[in-house]
């Protein structure tokens, strides 16, 4: 078993690595993710494993101090089914528990079931649907109580 590492990271990981990430079909830039954490609480995390970023978790605060709303994140195929993911959602939470945040929330596709398999596994709740584009694109808003 390989050892993972979770550390705290910067815009310019977070691009990179989003290119290598087969669900994102348009990665957002740096700028993108720059303009969107600006002047807000976030958080960047990255996983390692032997030293080479692998994954991605970010997170802002977002509609009030109490909401964490976990933006993006990603792993790459070839290290998935290692709890890559797990473990940058822990820590991820954990965080924002420790920064006062009473909730995390996200958004996903319903084309991503995985996705959404991984938020109900996780204690998350469906608490809205966006209908936006066709029934693939629906968004599916998702909460958890921290």
């Amino acid at each position: 078993m390989k050892k993972i590492k979770i550390r705290q990271g910067t815009v310019q990981e977070v691009a990179e690595l989003s290119k290598k990430v087969t669900e994102f079909f348009q990665p957002f830039s740096e700028k993108t993710y720059e303009d969107r954490l600006k002047d807000t609480i976030h958080l960047i995390l990255i996983a390692e494993v032997d030293d080479k970023p692998v994954g991605f978790k970010v997170g802002y605060q977002r509609d009030s101090p109490e909401f964490f709303y976990s933006w993006m994140g990603g792993v790459l195929d070839s290290y998935r089914r290692m709890g890559i993911a797990t473990k940058l959602a822990d820590e991820q939470e954990r965080w924002a528990r420790n920064h006062g945040y009473l909730k995390v929330y996200f958004k996903t596709r319903n084309r991503f079931s995985k996705m959404i398999h991984f938020g109900l596994n996780r204690g998350f709740k469906i608490v809205d649907l966006i209908k936006k584009g066709g029934i693939e694109d629906y968004r599916i808003v998702m909460e958890k109580v921290l």
